[in-house]
């Protein structure tokens, strides 16, 4: 389908319908997706981030520096991006798009967020135990690194820390879809993975790796049921960024696509 001139005034706007008729295009096959695709993609997704989290580790062992280990932490993004895993932070812009203009449920993109959720965190806690194992000198690093996200507290700041943790990560979803170029891709990657761990922003799971890697050493002063409330805390925020400070403005401003979209979608159903 070729976009509506109408939707075409206005400078950029024919960049902004083809994003939108990309989004949608892959968000269809995303939410019905059978449960074993689903799971395995996700569970790739917490192994990918693994990788960065790997990287993250040791650059901040060697450094000290919380940007330089933000941008190590940039080859989990590429790995997403590259391996075509599921990100929890990423599954916002696409499916919600998605179901609003018709072409899933609300259903499907609960299925989507919870399967992914969990499995990410599978992943991660079984790829963070094997590079602890594996390297035992970045256990203070890592006991001391998961300490600061689950003992930061439950105040105004850290949510806000989780909202624009969100926010990044949609944002960056967002970005890989407004461009046909691979470079820009992975470029918006790498300035996502540094704003987001250089920056020290909240996220569900990429923090929850840090912390799951602090508690394989066995020496933190937190436990899973101090991280549990903590995580629901960090989704909370997450959500509330991906949703407001990215997938609603651009909802609006794709809002012609999407009602274009809905009567093909309803037919087809």
């Amino acid at each position: 389908m070729q976009p509506d001139e109408r939707i075409m005034r206005g400078p950029g706007e024919r960049r902004v319908a083809e994003a939108a008729e990309r989004i949608i295009a892959e968000g269809r096959p995303r939410l019905h997706r059978t449960w074993a695709s689903l799971v395995a993609t996700s569970l790739l997704g917490g192994i990918d981030v693994g990788v960065g989290i790997m990287a993250l580790l040791f650059v901040r062992h060697e450094t000290g520096s919380e940007l330089l280990s933000g941008l190590a932490f940039s080859i989990g993004l590429i790995a997403l991006l590259l391996g075509h895993s599921e990100l929890f932070t990423e599954g916002f812009l696409v499916p919600v798009t998605t179901v609003i203009a018709g072409a899933a449920t609300w259903l499907d993109l609960a299925r989507l967020w919870a399967t992914v959720l969990v499995m990410n965190l599978v992943g991660g806690w079984i790829f963070t135990w094997i590079v602890i194992q594996a390297f035992p000198e970045l256990h203070h690093t890592a006991a001391t690194t998961g300490a600061h996200f689950v003992n930061g507290g439950y105040s105004l700041s850290t949510f806000c820390l989780s909202v624009l943790g969100g926010g990044v990560i949609t944002l960056m979803t967002r970005m890989h879809h407004g461009t046909d170029s691979m470079t820009g891709k992975i470029t918006a990657s790498i300035i996502a993975a540094f704003v987001l761990a250089g920056f020290g922003l909240w996220h569900s799971v990429l923090d929850s790796l840090l912390a799951f890697a602090g508690l394989h050493t066995g020496h933190t002063p937190y436990g899973y049921a101090d991280w549990l409330p903590w995580l629901a805390w960090s989704v909370l925020g997450n959500i509330t960024g991906g949703l407001l400070l990215t997938t609603a403005l651009r909802l609006i401003r794709s809002a012609p696509v999407l009602n274009e979209e809905k009567p093909s979608a309803e037919g087809s159903g």
